[in-house]
């Protein structure tokens, strides 16, 4: 049975599911990767969500203020071997329940064109596709979505 808990960036399974993400996006973004990290950091996040299957920790998510009324999605993971079971899809569901508990109207988020994963992810949950914001901006690897939370 999967089990969604709402913590912050001090969780210990929360930081453990990070290190993977890490390793698996050093993986794809090759030499991009330094670039990409200084933007991830996950000290004083204060919104996180970690998915539990049986006791175990399998995924994470995490909001952050972008600016008044938006919240920046950050740090989606799930383990590989449990991919395809809609865990990212309970993960974001929640991240956005709580964005709008928070009073956001609305959550953007930055993923890579070589993450397809992802990208298909966002756009099955109803995100759509805007032009590239801030640092991203003139990144070509980049993909940025946004969401009108109801």
């Amino acid at each position: 049975m999967l089990k969604l808990i709402r913590t912050d960036s001090s969780n210990t399974d929360f930081h453990g599911l990070v290190r993977e993400l890490d390793a698996d996006l050093q993986i794809r973004d090759g030499a991009d990767h330094a670039f990409f990290a200084q933007f991830n950091k996950i000290d004083r996040i204060q919104h996180v969500v970690v998915a539990y299957f049986e006791n175990v920790p399998v995924g994470c998510g995490a909001i952050k203020e972008f600016q008044e009324g938006v919240m920046e999605v950050k740090r989606m993971y799930v383990k590989s071997e449990l991919r395809g079971r809609r865990i990212a899809t309970e993960v974001l569901k929640e991240l956005e329940a709580w964005a709008a508990s928070l009073n956001y109207g609305k959550c953007v988020l930055e993923t890579g064109k070589k993450q397809p994963e992802a990208i298909a992810l966002y756009k099955r949950n109803g995100y759509q596709l805007i032009p590239n914001y801030g640092q991203y901006a003139d990144v070509l690897t980049s993909v940025c979505f946004e969401k009108v939370l109801s």
